[in-house]
């Protein structure tokens, strides 16, 4: 791949911390639930936009809690338009007060409309404490995209899937991109020399390294959230276990002895890992020190057949994959104190920055589609714009 190219890709990307995104929507409505911190919507009306900033701004807030009606229904009217430049307002039409009202510009209509789709949530939703959420317009992600004539390479995209760009031309079998907190990096798995081997690779730069290339599996590279530790599922002393080495691979130390571990994730505080494993023929989540220590069950009752764990950056949930016939989205309490709910149908849950969001993969195989849900709501979105079979999505934070 050219280094002009890297180097595109790498003022792209430079916006998941300083600039706006991209998106398309594709609405599919469920039901709202008032169980686990489950929330109906809230009611907004959207008037004035039209096009891609009508778009991005009922994509984005669709999949953070809202949902839209007439303005007589409304408990925030959002107007303004988008000739050329994206101008917006909000009123509450409770306190019958402004928000704001605010013009963008210097960007596309596509990154100006996901500017004020931010600065909305942030108005309206507020954190105990009064904390602002974390905004999520601006944010990344990376999957595999794979088409019927070829094995897949590893894609990054805007969140809606919008922008796509493959960053690796392996022309092997890649799986399990994961990214390196707060930079332009990726660990993935990838078949290049025949042999499932963890790779680290540098958006920003192009550069990449091998990082586990022992005998057997290497697989399920989930960096720590101070980037300095990378978990992962290696198989080099017979079964495949959880692994923990520093980011260039060296101290290497095996955390686990089962039959069969896979998928680890880690606490926000970097000090436990959540990962899967069987015992008894049977799949169950289970919780391991860091550091090395006892395993701990987490129960997943009415959800069988747990894999795929990812916990929230705020430390509060678990979101995992259960299989009860189809595949299905499930979400938990981390410290497995209520029992996990049901929410929709997918696997490879991945959380947002805000806690409050997944992206995720559902279909059937050789056409799989990457979506995006709103955890508390139930409401999801397809990322339309993102094309072929994708999978195994990551959200950067």
């Amino acid at each position: 791949m050219k280094k002009t190219i890297y180097i595109l890709l790498a003022i792209g990307l430079t916006t998941i911390a300083t600039n706006f995104a991209r998106g398309e929507d594709a609405v599919n409505v469920s039901r709202t639930q008032t169980i686990l911190g489950m929330t109906k919507p809230i009611l907004v009306s959207l008037s004035g936009f039209t096009g891609e900033a009508a778009e991005v701004l009922k994509f984005d807030l669709y999949v953070q809690g809202f949902n839209f009606v007439a303005p007589e229904a409304a408990q925030y009217v959002i107007s303004g338009s988008d000739n050329g430049a994206v101008v917006g307002s909000v009123r509450d039409t409770v306190s019958k007060k402004d928000l704001f009202s605010r013009s963008y510009n210097g960007a596309s209509v596509r990154r100006q409309a996901h500017a004020f789709a931010d600065d909305i949530v942030q108005a309206v939703q507020v954190l105990p404490g009064g904390q602002p959420v974390k905004i999520i317009g601006q944010s990344k992600i990376a999957y595999k995209s794979q088409s019927p004539s070829g094995p897949g390479e590893i894609f990054i995209a805007d969140f809606d899937g919008a922008g796509a760009q493959a960053i690796t031309s392996d022309n092997a079998i890649v799986a399990k991109p994961a990214w390196v907190p707060g930079k332009l990096a990726l660990y993935y798995t990838s078949y290049a020399r025949s042999n499932p081997d963890i790779y680290f690779h540098s958006l920003a730069s192009g550069q990449r390294r091998t990082i586990a290339s022992y005998s057997g599996l290497n697989s399920g590279a989930a960096v720590s959230p101070d980037g300095t530790r990378v978990a992962m599922v290696l198989s080099k002393s017979g079964s495949p276990n959880i692994w923990v080495c520093d980011a260039d691979g060296s101290n290497l130390k095996r955390l686990t002895t089962g039959a069969e571990d896979s998928s680890p994730c880690w606490s926000p505080t970097g000090d436990t890992i959540c990962f899967a494993m069987k015992a008894n023929g049977r799949r169950r989540l289970a919780t391991v020190p860091a550091g090395g220590g006892e395993v701990h069950y987490l129960p997943t009752t009415g959800a069988p057949s747990p894999s795929e764990p990812d916990w929230s950056p705020d430390g509060k949930w678990i979101a995992f994959t259960c299989q009860g016939g189809d595949f299905s989205i499930c979400v938990m309490p981390a410290d497995g104190k209520v029992p996990p709910m049901v929410l929709v149908s997918g696997q490879n849950p991945s959380w947002a920055a805000n806690s409050r969001t997944l992206v995720y993969n559902h279909g059937r195989d050789g056409a799989q589609k990457l979506s995006v849900l709103d955890v508390f709501t139930k409401q999801y979105k397809d990322c339309r714009r993102a094309a072929g079979s994708n999978s195994q999505p990551a959200w950067a934070r």
